[in-house]
């Protein structure tokens, strides 16, 4: 077996751990094991050609999720925003330590760190093209699930914020995708309000 395929085996199992699970289409799966596949997924249907270390980025960007709980942090945009830091942290660390038991050099891992944190997002293509795979992983998987727990108005600002991440490829993507007529309707809104 090579690297890429022992480290997506090492990070798929890593993330099968996950305790919240969902459903698809009749079957159930852990949720960070999924999202990381379907992730994984997008990155090959953006970019054909991705890197090594993009595509081992793709399948640990969120690596033991639910190993750092968001109510262990104050409640707010402050507390939410140290979350969101740890958190990233947290998986480049474990993602580096999984890379380096496999055999990958310090050059791999300290570009596959970089992906994870979203360093010079808008400046590298590699990193845009992550962050747009991950918007359309939410997009297309979690977003109608979001409609029915939050208002209207957090709806739009999240879609909003989505929108502002993503590059113009990843926004002409995102409208191709299918959504529920409630998914549409905010969307519309949240581009056009």
């Amino acid at each position: 077996m090579d690297k890429l395929a022992k480290a997506f085996e090492l990070f798929d199992a890593y993330n099968r751990q996950s305790p919240e699970h969902l459903q698809w289409e009749s079957e159930d799966y852990p949720a960070e094991y999924f999202y990381a596949v379907k992730r994984y997924e997008w990155i090959k249907k953006l970019d054909p050609e991705a890197s090594e270390s993009l595509l081992l980025a793709s399948r640990s960007q969120h690596i033991g999720r639910w190993e750092i709980a968001r109510d262990s942090y104050p409640d707010g945009r402050a507390g939410y925003l140290r979350w969101r830091s740890d958190l990233a942290k947290f998986h480049a660390h474990k993602a580096e330590e999984i890379l380096a038991s496999v055999g990958y050099d310090k050059e791999t891992t300290d570009r596959v760190r970089q992906i994870i944190l979203k360093q010079k997002i808008k400046a590298d293509s590699e990193v845009q093209t992550m962050e747009n795979a991950l918007c359309l992983v939410f997009l297309q998987y979690q977003f109608d699930d979001l409609i029915a727990k939050v208002s209207e108005e957090k709806m739009i600002d999240i879609l909003r914020k989505t929108w502002a991440k993503m590059s113009d490829s990843g926004r002409e993507t995102a409208l191709s995708l299918q959504y529920s007529n409630e998914g549409k309707q905010l969307i519309h809104k949240a581009l056009n309000g």
